[in-house]
């Protein structure tokens, strides 16, 4: 790292912007971790994929067993040392206003659901957070913009919340929305 050896504030700056790029990435592969759980209940998962033409990657996105939701899931590395929490209607992390991390997500699955075009699929914006607990393991989030809540979860609700949500599998349904999916999210290093 060339900020240590006093180089420049611009190389501070990278190497900061690394850092936090190194800590997302480990959050991610938390994340994705505890997804693969979630194979055995029926669920699909797509990790780092994106919408073609658009400038965000989404992080993780799950079909349900029974073909009727969608989750677009954002993983977030926040101070261990700080609570998240609601303040006066919007998330925080201590000190901190994250709302808009909440927001981006719900306008990720916004976006995702416009893509789809499936009328028939519930799409649930979630964010789950590493490091930083979450009062009372969980928080439902309203946004501007969005019907819905958005989920904030620690990670060890992360898990069994998805686990409970399907009652009854319908394979083909699913299988359906999975092939919908695939076609419209791309790899998100993949071009186009």
């Amino acid at each position: 790292m060339t900020a240590a050896l006093g180089v420049s504030p611009a190389a501070r700056r990278a190497d900061a912007q690394a850092a936090l790029w190194d800590r997302g990435a480990e959050g991610e592969a938390a994340t994705a971790s505890l997804l693969a759980q979630l194979r055995t209940y029926g669920w699909e998962v797509r990790h780092d994929v994106r919408l073609p033409g658009r400038r965000f990657n989404l992080d993780h996105v799950l079909i349900s067993p029974c073909g009727t939701a969608v989750v677009v899931l954002d993983t977030k590395v926040w101070h261990r040392g700080w609570t998240t929490d609601l303040v006066r209607g919007r998330v925080h992390c201590g000190v901190q206003d994250r709302h808009e991390q909440v927001e981006k997500v719900a306008g990720y699955a916004s976006a995702v659901q416009a893509a789809l075009g499936l009328r028939s699929v519930v799409v649930w914006p979630l964010l789950v957070v590493h490091g930083s607990p979450i009062a009372g393991g969980r928080l439902e989030v309203r946004v501007p913009g969005w019907d819905g809540v958005v989920h904030v979860l620690g990670p060890d609700y992360l898990v069994p919340t998805l686990a409970t949500a399907p009652k009854v599998r319908d394979v083909r349904r699913a299988a359906a929305v999975v092939a919908r999916v695939d076609s419209v999210l791309r790899p998100y290093g993949e071009g186009g």
